[in-house]
């Protein structure tokens, strides 16, 4: 009996490291945030002219980090239109309030969504490292925020 519980452990272990390294993989993305995140004091706010100087100065990350805050535009038109879009046909057809505000939160994931790929394309987001460029302006802004402080 000593051998099917050892075994059955070692089965679960083995399950619960595969899952951990599966969804490790998948969002390994947030290890680049992660020491902005956990820090002992935050980041102060920045403002847009903060980010333009930044897009100004850095060459390589500049234009990558400019493009990634149109395609942010271009989701939230995309989550207004697909928000106000389908509450609105919703209501007109059904005239149920929960029902209208639950499309109008579906209209909006999926309007953003669109809205994304739609940047994706338009702007060549695939062609860039829209990552880096995010994380190099975090650096930036926590070296000039300390040297200001």
């Amino acid at each position: 009996m000593g051998d099917s519980s050892s075994s059955s452990t070692q089965f679960l272990t083995k399950h619960w490291e595969g899952f951990k390294d599966f969804w490790g993989e998948r969002l390994s993305f947030l290890d680049h945030y992660s020491k902005f995140i956990k820090r002992d004091k935050p980041l102060p706010s920045w403002s847009d002219a903060d980010v333009e100087a930044f897009i100004a100065a850095d060459p390589i990350h500049g234009p990558a980090l400019k493009s990634a805050r149109e395609a942010a535009k271009f989701a939230v038109t995309g989550s207004v239109i697909g928000a106000v879009s389908t509450a609105g046909v919703t209501w007109k057809y059904s005239r149920s309030l929960h029902g209208a505000g639950l499309a109008f939160l579906a209209g909006g994931v999926f309007g953003w969504t669109f809205g994304q790929e739609i940047a994706n394309h338009s702007l060549q987001l695939y062609r860039l490292d829209t990552l880096a460029a995010q994380t190099k302006f975090l650096e930036w802004w926590e070296d000039k925020s300390e040297r200001q402080s």
